[in-house]
């Protein structure tokens, strides 16, 4: 796209390969209908040569180059599907190598079945296995576009410019290293310090107002005033509650009293539990989230950790998180949906390794990525790539794309408008 968008399920996987042999189906179906039209218009025109009539003649040549184009459609479809069907079994098999790579037994019955089918896509093409090593090497060359060119201004290096890109390579190398993937049913380690989690204020609405789009749920974030935290609780008709959390980032670099500080961050990064997390839990606890209850989550850079073992740990069911900038990246249940956007250019993002080769999660889950801030200038200082204002301008460009996969999203947020009634809670956590 002109603003440079990029929206796929995965960093090499354009489309779910699922989803892509429907579409393959499809057009199949439709390479058969232009064969049988082909057929069709052979027929009529034997017929219409049978006729004694040179009036006849002009209908016989137009019916003549129907069934040629006819034909032509045809073999352009089949050549189409089969090169969905192919690369579908190219995004498959980078699937299937992420998954291998994340289990933990690598002799157990789901190894020995990932392997057999992995070893069937090889066999099955021998372009498959060359297709998947090209599509690696593009993603790997591109997954840090414009990071290193971030101390720059006009071209020259700052006065600082050299270690902060050491800082930015020691970074990418981290995440490269698989240190940022938070693997399925993760749990964090430890207890960290007590907190103390205050609510400050409280809206109630009877008409319930649900995010429309990803720029409305990622600037209810930057709208929290003055605490971290904000629960929205919907009651929903059935007597349920379903809650949508919305989560700042790291808001000092270190402080005696905000545990969403750059301690927070390597606690979550090293797997530990974070005063960050247990705010969290606890501020949804004191919101009314019971165990097994539906919980979104809407999260900037820290907190978007804390989303990630909410995910995969928690007491709760997170059936959605739409995350910006995470320093990790979450490998998902099938029935778990994330929307990720990440800025590569973004140093805090780099963290994660560039996110994954494959898609994780639902089939309508994204990864949407652009260079953040490609004028290079003093601004860079401030990490202009990871602040939130960035990334609500990347949920507005993803909001106006029409992609089709992020209307899953908008019609779970929809559902919430049936509530009886919503509370919206602002909550502050301070370190005892």
């Amino acid at each position: 796209m002109a603003d440079g968008l990029n929206i796929t399920h995965g960093g090499v996987v354009e489309v779910d390969p699922a989803a892509l042999r429907l579409i393959a189906d499809g057009v199949q179906q439709v390479s058969q209908r232009f064969g049988e039209a082909a057929d069709a218009a052979r027929e009529a025109f034997f017929y219409l040569r049978a006729i004694p009539d040179p009036a006849m003649r002009d209908c016989e040549n137009r019916v003549c180059a129907s069934a040629l184009r006819a034909d032509e459609m045809r073999t352009e479809c089949a050549t189409m599907a089969a090169n969905c069907y192919l690369m579908a079994d190219v995004y498959e098999l980078v699937e299937r190598r992420q998954e291998l790579a994340a289990l933990a037994v690598s002799d157990s019955v789901d190894a020995v079945l990932l392997n057999a089918r992995i070893d069937f896509l090889l066999a099955s093409d021998p372009r498959v296995g060359l297709m998947e090593k090209a599509v690696l090497a593009d993603w790997k060359r591109h997954r840090y576009d414009g990071l290193n060119e971030q101390p720059l201004v006009g071209g020259m290096s700052l006065p600082i410019g050299e270690p902060l890109r050491t800082v930015y390579k020691v970074a990418s190398m981290m995440g490269t290293a698989g240190a940022g993937v938070v693997l399925p049913g993760a749990k964090l380690k430890g207890d960290s310090e007590p907190v103390t989690v205050t609510p400050l204020k409280t809206t109630n609405r009877e008409r319930p107002a649900p995010p429309q789009g990803l720029a409305d749920a990622l600037s209810r974030v930057e709208n929290i005033e003055d605490g971290q935290i904000k629960i929205e609780r919907y009651e929903m008709p059935d007597g349920t509650n379903r809650f949508v959390l919305y989560e700042k980032g790291t808001q000092t670099p270190l402080s005696a009293t905000d545990p969403f500080d750059m301690q927070g961050n390597i606690d979550l990064y090293t797997g530990n539990e974070s005063e960050s997390y247990r705010a969290t839990v606890e501020a949804l606890k004191m919101a009314g989230a019971q165990p097994g209850d539906q919980v979104d989550v809407v999260a900037h850079s820290q907190a978007a950790m804390n989303a990630a073992y909410l995910a995969s740990s928690s007491e709760f069911d997170v059936k959605v998180q739409v995350t910006a900038g995470s320093p990790v990246q979450p490998i998902l249940d099938d029935d778990q949906t994330l929307v990720s956007l990440q800025h590569t250019d973004d140093v805090v993002r780099s963290l994660s390794g560039g996110g994954l080769p494959g898609g994780t999660g639902t089939d309508d889950s994204v990864l949407i990525t652009r260079v953040g801030d490609p004028s290079y200038g003093i601004s860079e200082l401030g990490f202009t790539p990871h602040m939130l204002d960035t990334y609500i301008e990347t949920a507005e460009l993803a909001d106006a794309s029409g992609d089709l996969r992020l209307e899953s999203v908008q019609q779970n947020w929809n559902e919430l408008e049936d509530a009886t009634s919503s509370t919206t809670t602002e909550y502050k956590a301070t370190r005892e």
